[in-house]
């Protein structure tokens, strides 16, 4: 199944905090197209509305005008097709890594055989084999942040929010967890868009890069990445890597 996204003239407009009954404008007008299968990043200076598009596409808030569409059909509420991981894992404490992971199945309905077959099958991948009955305060950062890619991840969607999804860890786990991402990414073939800070990060993750400008977020830059896959964090040394981490820098110092 296809899972293309399509940005049309997104605007994104708010009441100003002020209260004074003034409107300020977040995002727009902002348009672009992802193809089905490929890994976008959206990078730019704070404040500049990466986390509302992304809210935009997850079907949690409406556009003020324009639209986000998945294989031609205007995102209007909340889709099974896609799933969204925030910068917090909020895993619930009381439920063991298992069943975390479990719980959007629960949730669905599907028989307990099913969703046993499912998580076990997705531990191993995510390096959670030996921690399937153990709780939230027993893991790391990083551990805690494989979980919740879990619970995303088993839902199957043919699209990947991610919203900073490693804005939370430490320089050396985020690295070891976003080189799982990849892996994963690289078997399953899904559509992914991710908000994140870090140039590196979206470069070597990334099939394009998409700089917005400062608020009202615009399309500043769309850089592609040239490097082959699959990729590791070696590649973060080579040439390309870094003209390409430069030229995303030279767009966003450009403002």
């Amino acid at each position: 199944m296809t899972a293309r996204i399509e940005v049309e003239n997104l605007v994104v407009e708010f009441e100003s905090p002020q209260g004074d009954g003034s409107i300020f404008r977040a995002v727009g007008p902002i348009s672009f197209s992802i193809e089905a299968g490929a890994f976008v990043s959206l990078v730019g200076p704070s404040g500049c509305g990466k986390s509302t598009l992304i809210r935009v596409a997850a079907g949690l808030l409406a556009p003020t005008s324009g639209r986000v569409m998945l294989d031609g059909q205007t995102i209007t509420e909340p889709s099974p097709r896609m799933a969204l991981m925030f910068q917090n894992a909020n895993l619930m404490p009381w439920r063991t890594v298992y069943d975390n992971i479990a719980l959007p199945l629960e949730l669905s309905g599907v028989p307990i055989k099913e969703r046993t077959q499912a998580v076990s099958a997705l531990l191993p991948t995510l390096g959670l084999a030996d921690f399937a009955t153990a709780y939230p305060g027993e893991l790391s950062g990083g551990m805690a942040q494989r979980v919740a890619l879990g619970r995303v991840l088993i839902q199957r969607p043919n699209v990947l929010l991610l919203d900073e999804p490693f804005g939370a860890l430490d320089a050396m786990t985020r690295e070891q967890v976003s080189a799982d991402l990849m892996a994963i990414c690289q078997i399953e073939q899904q559509t992914v868009l991710m908000v994140t800070h870090d140039i590196n990060e979206a470069v070597l993750m990334s099939d394009r890069v998409l700089v917005m400008s400062r608020r009202p977020g615009r399309l500043s830059a769309d850089v592609m990445v040239s490097l082959p896959r699959p990729r590791d964090l070696t590649d973060t040394y080579s040439e390309d890597f870094g003209k390409t981490a430069r030229q995303v820098r030279a767009v966003i110092d450009r403002g």
